[in-house]
């Protein structure tokens, strides 16, 4: 290929830059429009913006559309940042999670809501759940589930007392990357910091490649990669957004011991979210403590033919030996067939409460 052909494709993509330019710059002139006219219908003093049914179906089209030779992964990423620079035009939005900054919950509030949000580091998950019903922060994201080392009690135990939405939820893969201060070499390290199941997720890395070397748990692998920031001797085992945050190195990536180690994320919010067509709804239930409580409260699913995808049980304050039921399972709840459902788990239980219908996470 010769330079005349080089100059003429760069050329090319000049002039495609300046459309993507032009029509970048008409999209978001479309959401200021959108912006102005949710106001003027809006009779609540907070007009709803963010609306994560309308962003999931714009995905699932852009995707099915997809020719290549993008993948549908760096489609998603490129419009969720498009999206969220639109949406901050029309609502700058403040996002609250369990911090500190440059955990792995930072990295999936970044996945769903893009650069152009504001995020804000809380110090523990009930606080992000105050903080979303306070309305000082728009939405929340927070931990529920991971793969390896199953469900988040806490985050489960908030849901209970709170009454905020689920409005989603992130699927995000946990690769831990071992991190070091600038210009530490590897024979240096006399101390490797990480939050406890992080160490537990390497350790077979960890015997392999730093036998003998000590390991210390922390609060979270973001605390890690502090305090490592300010030592020579040592190094963490955190995300690549924390090595970022704190100035550090990437020595190694993926060593966790397990490739498809994920976690679940919930988006907690105050607003109820429309059918797509892909959701998923969450309840919790309360019922009696007798024999066979649990099968009525499970008989409507199968009589009404709805999946179930998870249900895990947490004690109840109401009352000693009782305990609350959270069920996840397929479809919104306007659905006619889980409408039903519903009714009829309301007249065998003590209580019941929608969590919130939601799309479902893309798979990572």
């Amino acid at each position: 290929m010769g330079q005349g052909e080089l100059k003429r494709i760069r050329n090319q993509i000049d002039r495609i830059d300046d459309q993507l330019l032009t029509l970048l710059n008409e999209r978001a002139a479309c959401a200021s429009e959108i912006a102005t006219v949710k106001q003027e219908l809006n009779t609540s003093d907070t007009p709803v913006f963010y609306q994560p049914d309308r962003e999931s179906l714009i995905m699932a089209r852009l995707i099915e559309s997809n020719s290549g030779p993008l993948t549908d992964m760096h489609v998603e990423q490129l419009f969720n940042e498009i999206t969220s620079c639109c949406l901050s035009l029309e609502q700058p939005l403040t996002i609250g999670y369990l911090g500190p900054a440059g955990t792995y919950t930072q990295s999936a509030a970044i996945k769903r809501f893009g650069h152009f949000a504001v995020t804000k580091a809380h110090a523990s998950i009930d606080e992000v759940f105050r903080e979303v019903t306070a309305g000082n922060c728009n939405y929340g994201v927070v931990p529920v589930e991971n793969s390896t080392e199953g469900m988040v009690n806490h985050t489960l135990d908030c849901l209970i007392s709170s009454q905020v939405n689920i409005c989603g939820e992130i699927e995000l893969p946990i690769h831990h990357a071992f991190i070091v201060p600038r210009g530490v070499e590897p024979g240096a390290i006399t101390a490797i910091y990480s939050h406890e199941q992080s160490l537990a997720q390497c350790r077979q890395w960890l015997d392999t490649h730093f036998v003998g070397i000590e390991r210390l748990s922390v609060s979270s692998n973001a605390e890690a990669a502090r305090i490592v920031s300010q030592r020579r001797d040592a190094a963490a085992i955190a995300g690549e957004l924390a090595a970022e945050q704190y100035n550090l190195v990437v020595l190694h990536r993926n060593i966790e011991d397990r490739s498809e180690n994920t976690t679940r994320f919930l988006v907690l919010g105050t607003q109820d979210v429309g059918p797509t067509g892909n959701d998923k709804t969450s309840i919790l239930v309360m019922a009696d403590d007798e024999p066979g409580s649990l099968y009525h409260v499970l008989a409507p699913f199968q009589q009404h033919k709805i999946n179930l995808s998870r249900i895990e049980t947490r004690p109840s304050s109401h009352s000693t030996w009782s305990y609350v039921f959270f069920i996840d399972f397929d479809g919104h709840e306007s659905d006619e067939s889980i409408r039903l459902a519903m009714k009829e788990i309301e007249r065998v239980s003590i209580k019941i409460r929608s969590l919130g219908s939601y799309p479902r996470a893309a798979r990572p």
